[in-house]
Parts: C-alpha cells; structure tokens; sequence
C-alpha cells in the first residue's frame, strides 16, 4: 500500500512539475510576442508628441508614501521632480514618521503649511497638515503628514484622497523612476479602445547604481548577494511572466512597488485594504472583481521598459521579513477572496489568475518542502533509481537556469542596461546557483510567512533598513 501511495506521489509530482514547465514556457513565448508588439507601438515619437504637446497628455498624481525614511527621502523626491512628462504632481504621504524624514522634506524644498479642502473619498487615519512650496522649482510637491496608520495601504488611501488627477501611481520612497517613465505608462491607457485600469512596468535593483541628484547614472548589478539574486528573480517575474499574463489580460496583481492605477476605480473599490498584507494583489483583484459585476470591460497592462529602481534587501534579515510578509499575504487572499476561485463570473481571473496562483504559487512551498522530506525517505530506504534521478534532476535544474537566462536575453533586447559584457554574465552565473543558495531561504520564508498567518500570530510591519543610493563621488572613491 505504501509503495503505490509513493507511485501516485511519484507521479504527481513530475505532472506538477512538467505542468508549470509548459506554463512558464507558454508565458516566455507570448511574454516575447508581447515585448515585441511594445517596442514597436511605443516609440520615442509618441512620447515626444506628449511632451510637446502638454495638452494631449493626461494629469497623473504620483502617490509614495513615507514613514522614518530620511536616509533616502530627499534623492526619492529628487528623482520624481526630474521626470520628463507636462503634467504630474508628487504626493509624499509621511505617515507619522518619528525621525527627520518631514523636517527634511520641509527645509529642502522650502515647503510652507497650507489650508487643504481635504475630502475622505476612501478611509484612512485622520490627515493632520498639507504642505506645499511656492518655489516654482518645487511647486509639484505635496508633502501630506498624518497619524501613523501601521501600513502602507492606509498612507496611500491618503494620498489617492489628495490627488486631484485621473490616474496616480503607486510607488514606495526608496524608489527612483526613470525620467521617461510617466510616458511609457500612459501611452497603453491612450491607445487602448478598452478602459485600461492599472499599468504596471519593470522594476530592478537600484543597489549598484551610481546616483546623482535622484537621477541613476550608471546602471550597475547589485554587489550584494542577496540583491543580485533578486535582480534576475525581478526580471523573470516581469519579462516573462508578467508579460506573458498581460498578452492575455490575465496579470494577477500590479506591483506595490510601482503601478499605474485609474483613480475612480480604486474609489469605487472602496481604496486600498488597510487590513492586507498582500495590499496590491487584493487592490489588482478587487479591481477586476468590481468591472467584473458592473459587467464593464477592462484591460491591465504590462509594460516590459524598466521604469523603476528600488533598493532591495541587503541581506538575509530584510529579506525574511520582506518574504515572511509575502507568504501571509498571499495566503491572506486566498481567505479572504475564495470566493473568486474558479467561479466563473469573475472570467479570467477566476478561472486562469486564481487558480494558477493556487497551485503553483501558494502550493509550490509546501510541495517543494514534502517533495525535500520524500527525497530523503527513499534515499534512506534506497529506493532511487539513481540514473534516473540524476537525469531528472539535470533536466529541471537546466529548465530554470534556461528560463533565467531567456529572461536576460529579453532584457538586453529591451534596452542595453548595463555597459559591460561581465556584468551580464554576473547575473547569469547568479540564476545557476540561485536554485542552491537563494531559492530555499524563499520557500522557508514563505511556509513561516503561512503559519504565522495559520496562528495568527501578532504581526508587524518590519521597517526596511536603508543604506541609501550610491552617488558618483563614493562609486569612483570605492
């Protein structure tokens, strides 16, 4: 009985695995198809009519909220007041910091307390000042300071509450934007037929870089481990995966990070879940859910140019909060939104989105640890087949280090990031070992991520350490 319940496993176990192959590949493909259809829709030409002609380009209100972040506060704000687009305005939610992060907003960029008409469109902890500046060199920048809300959704209901035009992004403080960014998110909104309600792009790892001014420089591969890990693990979720989604109108959440949201939308939705620790996932599903019941249609884009560098964890601490924070999200949705699960009104989303996310996201964890734990039991009672395992083994370790080096590929047809050939050949060298010392500490973080939410045990939203961007002066001094 033993050895036919080992044979079922056994065989489920290579279905799994042969089936997010083929998805993954089928996501490379049209994730290709799509990069392509992007790069020659959207060209220099659009952008420039745009920017030329102020008057065809739609407001856009860029939301980043902010909470004891005065290491990295100033080169933040900086960078979005670089960006080249006509019409935006920069919201700076700080969110009770209790370090320098609003003083220094305040003096840097001779901000003055006005009187606001603000209106609760969407709940959030009460708003204490609005701060502007008269300077003309800083006249976009609100700074809104209010009561800590504990989360990042709530400082964002603040900012979509303050922001006066039709579309905002959503984007963290530790954030640089390149300067065509706004262009290259309002271009799908202007060229679709149907409604687009929420553009997302590339992000990377902005630790590396050389900074100066808020603008990047030079692009460089992180020189922490953890970081570069990251890169490549950014790039395959965005270039291919991501992509290959959007070919569909099938994406499952628009990065917390950084997206393009319709404003109305999120109000109607009732704005960003205060309660969620997976905030952007539930505000992409909530969205579709809402056009899904009013039977309105909708698109949610993908845009495979890097639009967005963020500094990512510099070392394995950060990183498990960061992961731990994931698990219970993710599994947070699946409480939360199970009624979504393959229910056919929701279309896509509940048919394609939700269950892929399911098996092969929430369940990959817990099958990859039964999968480690089966392994050892059949080698102890010497039961492998050891021509066959190693062929196995081979084929999907091979697979993933072919999908990773795809994905760079695709970011070098993209745009040529990065100036030397080695630096490439970094983050390749980095995805063949990612599978050994990278992606175990991913699958831990996530299962303890699971039990904390399984126990509720008392969560706290860990303050992401920063170290700050590197300037030209200290990379040539280095």
């Amino acid at each position: 009985m033993l050895d036919i319940l080992f044979s079922i496993y056994g065989y489920g176990i290579f279905f799994y695995a042969t089936s997010i192959t083929l998805i993954y590949l089928s996501l490379a493909v049209m994730g290709y198809f799509n990069i392509w259809r992007h790069k020659t829709r959207y060209t220099v030409r659009e952008e420039r009519i745009l920017v030329e002609y102020p008057e065809a380009a739609p407001g856009i209100s860029i939301v980043a909220p902010a909470y004891n972040e005065e290491v990295i506060v100033i080169d933040s704000v900086k960078s979005l007041l670089s960006l080249n687009y006509p019409n935006y305005e920069i919201i700076i939610v700080n969110d009770g910091s209790t370090d320098n992060t609003l003083d220094l907003l305040i003096s840097n960029f001779e901000m003055v307390e006005v009187p606001y008409a603000y209106i609760n469109k969407v709940e959030c902890r009460p708003m204490k000042r609005v701060f502007k500046s008269f300077n003309p060199l800083y006249d976009k920048v609100i700074v809104v300071d209010k009561v800590n809300g504990g989360t990042k959704a709530d400082a964002m209901n603040a900012g979509v509450n303050v922001a006066k035009y039709d579309y905002f992004i959503n984007t963290d403080v530790d954030c640089i934007l390149a300067p065509d960014t706004l262009t290259k998110v309002i271009l799908p909104v202007l060229d679709s037929d149907i409604p687009v309600i929420a553009v997302g792009a590339t992000m990377r790892m902005a630790n590396g870089c050389e900074v100066q001014e808020g603008k990047i420089t030079r692009v460089r591969p992180p020189r922490q481990v953890i970081p570069t890990f990251q890169e490549t693990e950014y790039l395959r979720s965005y270039l291919v995966a991501k992509m290959g989604w959007s070919a569909i109108n099938s994406i499952p959440n628009v990065s917390g990070g950084f997206g393009l949201f319709e404003k109305q939308t999120v109000i109607d939705c009732g704005g960003f879940d205060t309660n969620s620790h997976a905030e952007d996932m539930d505000m992409t599903l909530r969205m579709i859910a809402y056009k899904r019941e009013h039977k309105e249609p909708y698109r949610i884009v993908q845009t495979p140019f890097t639009c967005c560098w963020t500094e990512g964890p510099p070392n394995l601490n950060v990183l498990a909060r960061q992961r731990t924070r994931w698990g219970r999200g993710l599994l947070q949705i699946f409480f939360v939104h199970r009624r979504f699960l393959f229910n056919k009104r929701y279309g896509r989303m509940g048919l394609v989105i939700m269950p892929y996310a399911l098996f092969f996201e929430l369940l990959a964890p817990i099958i990859e640890t039964t999968g480690l734990f089966f392994l050892i039991f059949q080698l102890y009672t010497e039961q492998i087949n050891f021509n066959t395992f190693w062929l196995m083994l081979l084929y999907v370790y091979l697979i993933g280090v072919s999908i990773s080096t795809l994905t760079i590929v695709f970011d070098l047809s993209i745009k040529k990031q990065y100036k030397t050939f080695a630096e490439y050949l970094k983050l390749i060298l980095f995805s063949s070992f990612e599978a050994f010392f990278y992606h175990p500490f991913v699958v831990f973080f996530s299962l303890r991520g699971y039990w904390q939410f399984l126990t509720k045990k008392k969560f706290k939203w860990g303050t992401m350490t920063r170290q700050g961007f590197q300037s030209n002066t200290e990379s040539k001094a280095a």
